[in-house]
């Protein structure tokens, strides 16, 4: 049974944070980034507001995610390590 979900690590700059989330593979990256936004509001206890979309980045090569690509066609996965910002 293939899992719809995977664990990354997600480091938010703008308020010093990381955070182990799951996000759901099937979601276009645009979805995902909604759903951090959310989440990471919610983490930071209402502090996290950004005034404009945030983009996912690739830790390791510091390019931006495709805002139209699934999460598996951005080829992010189990264990990867994103940047909100």
């Amino acid at each position: 049974m293939m899992m719809n979900k995977i664990l990354v690590k997600l480091y938010v700059p703008i308020i010093e944070e990381e955070y182990d989330v799951w996000i759901p593979l099937n979601k276009r990256v645009y979805n995902v980034i909604n759903l951090l936004i959310k989440a990471v509001y919610e983490f930071s206890g209402g502090y996290y507001k950004p005034n404009k979309m945030p983009l996912l980045y690739d830790k390791l090569t510091a390019k931006p995610y495709e805002l139209n690509q699934s999460i598996k066609e951005a080829n992010i996965r189990n264990g990867s390590e994103i940047i909100l910002i």
